[in-house]
C-alpha cells in the first residue's frame, strides 16, 4: 500500500508535525509513505514539494484578499477563516498518480480549493482526511467556539462583520463545500473523541465515515532525561524549579496567555515563597512580550524548531501549563508527557483526554484563574512528582507511540479501500 499524506507545510504548525510524525510512523511500521508540500524546508526525499511558481504565491494572496473585503477591510478574523477558492490540482502530480490511498491533513491558506477536493474525490482514490480543527466540518472556520450553525448549514456567521447574513460568505462556501462532497465517500479521522463529537454533528458530513485516532510521537526523540544536562542544553538555570508554557505565538488568545497570566500571579500571590525559587520558561514566538507580564523569573526562549532542542527543553522543566480555551489534541502536552512532565490545561476539547486528572496531572475548571492557580500549586509543590512522570510517561506509551497509532491508521486505510470498491 503507498500512502500520500497532503498537507500545506512541511513542518510549520501542529498540523504538519503530526503529518511528519505519522509519515515517520507508517514507513516504520511497513507501509510506504511519502507527504506532498506546498512549503518545504528540509531536504527529505519522502517529503515532496509542489511545483514552485508564481501561481502558489498568488493563490494565498487571492484567498487573502477575498477574504479581507468580506471583512470590510479589516484585519480581524483575517487567519481566523478560510475559503478554499484558490489551490493546485495536485491529481496531475506524478506523487498523487502513483498513490493507493491519499490522506489529507491540513491543506488551507492557498494549498487546495474546494475545487482541488472535488477533483481528488472524483479520480476514484479512496481518501481519508484527519481533521485537525473543525474546517472540513464547517464552512469557514477552524474552531466553532459557541456557533452550532455548522450544524445544520452556516450562514450568520459570527465571525463576519454585524454577524453576516442568512446569504454571508459563510453560507456560500458551505453550498460549495456540500456539492463538492456530493454522494463521494471519504474516511474522516479526528484526533481527538472531543471534535469527533463535533464533527458527527456536522450538516456537510451526514453519512460519512468518521473515526477516531490520535496524532504519534516519536518516544526516541522526546523521551525522558537528565534534567541537570538538559538544562545546561537549553541554556536554563539549574537552581529554581522551572514552570513552562508553550505556543507557535504565544499572544494567541485561544492558547490562554491571559488566563495563564492572571492565575500566575495568584498562585505567586498566595505563595510568596515561590519568587525565590521557582522561574518560567517560554516556547514560542513573541516569547518577550510574556516574559514581561510575570511575576516569576522568565526565561523566553523564542521559536524553536529543532526537536532535539525542544525536547531538552521540556526535560529542564518541572511542570507544563497550557491553559488553551479550545484545543484538538495538543502536540505539546504529548511532548511535555513522553519527557515525564506532568501537565496542567483547562477541561477543555481534547486536553483531558491527554491529561488524567490527579493521575499524570491536573485538569482546571474551563476557565477558572482560581482552579488553574491550584492545580499548578498542587502540582508543583504538593503532589507526588515521580509517580506523575511515571503515569505520563504509561499514557504516551500505551496511546501515543509510532506503532500504536500506525496499526490504527492502516487499520482507517483498509477500511478506505473498502469502502471505495463497495461504492464502485
Amino acid at each position: 500500500m503507498r500512502v500520500l499524506i497532503v498537507n500545506t507545510s512541511e513542518n510549520v504548525g501542529g498540523a504538519a508535525v503530526a503529518a511528519n510524525r505519522l509519515m515517520d510512523a507508517l514507513n516504520n511500521n511497513g507501509i510506504k509513505t511519502k507527504m506532498l508540500v506546498r512549503d518545504k524546508a528540509t531536504d527529505n526525499i519522502t517529503v515532496a514539494q509542489l511545483d514552485k511558481s508564481w501561481r502558489q504565491r498568488w493563490n494565498f494572496l487571492w484567498e487573502r484578499f477575498v477574504i479581507f473585503c468580506h471583512l470590510r477591510f479589516k484585519r480581524d478574523n483575517l487567519f481566523q477563516i478560510d475559503i478554499a477558492n484558490a489551490g493546485t490540482d495536485i491529481t496531475r502530480t506524478r506523487e498523487f498518480r502513483e498513490a493507493d490511498v491519499i490522506h489529507l491533513s491540513w491543506v488551507n491558506q492557498g494549498m487546495l480549493s474546494i475545487g482541488g477536493i472535488k477533483k481528488i474525490l472524483a479520480s476514484k482514490k479512496p481518501v481519508v482526511w484527519t481533521m485537525h480543527d473543525l474546517w472540513p466540518a464547517s464552512s469557514i472556520c477552524h474552531y466553532a467556539r459557541n456557533c452550532h450553525r455548522y450544524e445544520s448549514r452556516c450562514g450568520n456567521c459570527p465571525l463576519l462583520p454585524g454577524g453576516g447574513s442568512r446569504n454571508d460568505l459563510s453560507a456560500k462556501v458551505w453550498r460549495r463545500k456540500r456539492q463538492a462532497l456530493g454522494t463521494n465517500s471519504i474516511l474522516f479521522v479526528t484526533c481527538s473523541r472531543w471534535l469527533a463529537d463535533k464533527a458527527k454533528k456536522s450538516g456537510l458530513l451526514s453519512g460519512q465515515k468518521l473515526m477516531s485516532i490520535p496524532n504519534p510521537i516519536d518516544t526516541h526523540v522526546f523521551c525522558r532525561e537528565d534534567q541537570e544536562k538538559a538544562r545546561i542544553y537549553a541554556g536554563l538555570p539549574a537552581d529554581k524549579r522551572l514552570i513552562l508554557f508553550v505556543s507557535q505565538r504565544v499572544t494567541d488568545q485561544r492558547k490562554g496567555m491571559d488566563y495563564f497570566i492572571t492565575a500566575m500571579n495568584k498562585m505567586v500571590e498566595q505563595h510568596p515563597e515561590m519568587r525565590q525559587n521557582t522561574g518560567i520558561a517560554i516556547l514560542g514566538g513573541q516569547a518577550e512580550e510574556l516574559a514581561g507580564k510575570l511575576p516569576l523569573p522568565s526565561y523566553p526562549l523564542g521559536y524553536v524548531s529543532d526537536e532535539k532542542k525542544i525536547a531538552s527543553v521540556y526535560n529542564s522543566v518541572d511542570m507544563f501549563v497550557l491553559p488553551s480555551l479550545e484545543d484538538n489534541l495538543p502536540n505539546t502536552i504529548m511532548e511535555a508527557m513522553a519527557c515525564g512532565v506532568p501537565c496542567v490545561g483547562f477541561n477543555t476539547g481534547g486536553i483531558p483526554e491527554m491529561i488524567d486528572h490527579l493521575k499524570n496531572g491536573y485538569v482546571a475548571e474551563y476557565k477558572s484563574v482560581d482552579d488553574l492557580a491550584k492545580g499548578m500549586h498542587w502540582v508543583m509543590c504538593e503532589a507526588d512528582r515521580e509517580a506523575l512522570a511515571a503515569e505520563a510517561l504509561r499514557k504516551v506509551n500505551t496511546c501515543y507511540s509510532q506503532y500504536s497509532v500506525a496499526m490504527k491508521y492502516i487499520e482507517a486505510y483498509n477500511e478506505a479501500l473498502a469502502l471505495k470498491r463497495y461504492k464502485l
